[in-house]
């Protein structure tokens, strides 16, 4: 298994690069453990996308093993993520409910015999290019599941009109990943490889269009309740009372202290929102999109 081909330099660049991006990706949800391992709870999170994750690092890994040729950086990338995501459900599960530790043995369980099926019937029943061939195919399937999952994400940013669903960060590292895989794959001549990091690369561009537009639309529509606020604002602070209305400077001081009042409550209100968005931000990093 060679490392370095001089035979084919692009497959050793695009593969590095990929393996940087992609180790870049998987480590993206790792401010949300964290923050589990302090609140030690799961707040409502699921295991669900690292258990798809670990499925299709494992599935590469094998793919990468039977493979001949140059494979080294698919088995490095994929050997980590396997590592990562299985630390990630690890950690999962210690501090889960009951019945979410449940759910999650199920996925794991269903995870680890489709992957012990798929290798002991290929490993025992086809040989040479046509196991590789279907346990390809099978990976393109798992790969394009992945890939499509932030999808959801999309629909959500519609309906809503809002792009706090959707991290930009994310959504460009993903893309940037796809695209050297894909010339990976390219490079490398593996259509399998290949295939899905076209949609993958599809899906993030249309991500980062989504982002763009509903970007806009925000802040377009958010200057106006602003305005409108400063307008109610004046307004209501702008009465003019004669010298003789018998108002006393402190009745002056009574106004003052209710509009600072009132400030004060917005703000908190704008605390409540922000720390709602950014749970809705932690949520979206849970998509973790595997080579």
């Amino acid at each position: 298994m060679e490392v370095f081909n001089v035979d084919h330099p692009l497959v050793f660049v695009f593969g590095l690069l990929g393996n940087i991006i992609s180790t870049g990706v998987y480590f993206a949800p790792l401010p949300t453990f964290i923050e589990i391992c302090k609140r030690k709870s799961t707040m409502g999170f699921q295991s669900f996308p690292y258990v798809v994750s670990l499925l299709s690092a494992l599935l590469w890994l094998y793919y990468a093993f039977i493979k001949e040729g140059d494979t080294f950086l698919l088995i490095s990338i994929n050997s980590l993520g396997t590592f990562i995501e299985s630390l990630y459900i690890i950690i999962f599960l210690l501090y889960a409910t009951p019945n979410t530790k449940k759910q999650t043995f199920k996925g794991l369980s269903a995870t680890l015999v489709f992957c012990l099926v798929i290798s002991l019937g290929t490993l025992f029943t086809l040989q040479g290019e046509t196991r590789v061939l279907v346990v390809g195919w099978v990976c393109v399937g798992i790969s394009i599941a992945v890939f499509a999952a932030p999808l959801t994400i999309v629909f959500e940013v519609v309906r809503t009109q809002s792009v706090e669903f959707m991290p930009l960060p994310l959504s460009c590292f993903l893309t940037l990943s796809a695209m050297m895989w894909f010339a990976y794959g390219m490079s490398l001549k593996d259509i399998c490889v290949t295939v899905p990091n076209i949609l993958g690369f599809i899906l993030g561009v249309v991500q980062m269009g989504v982002y763009a537009y509903y970007k806009k639309v925000a802040s377009v529509s958010d200057k106006k309740p602003k305005d409108q606020h400063m307008m109610n604002i004046l307004s209501a602070n702008s009465e003019v009372h004669p010298v003789d209305s018998g108002r006393s400077s402190e009745a002056d001081d009574d106004v003052v202290a209710a509009a600072v009042d009132d400030n004060e409550e917005n703000k908190k209100e704008e605390c409540v929102l922000v720390n709602v968005k950014q749970q809705s931000l932690d949520h979206i990093q849970l998509v973790i999109c595997a080579t």
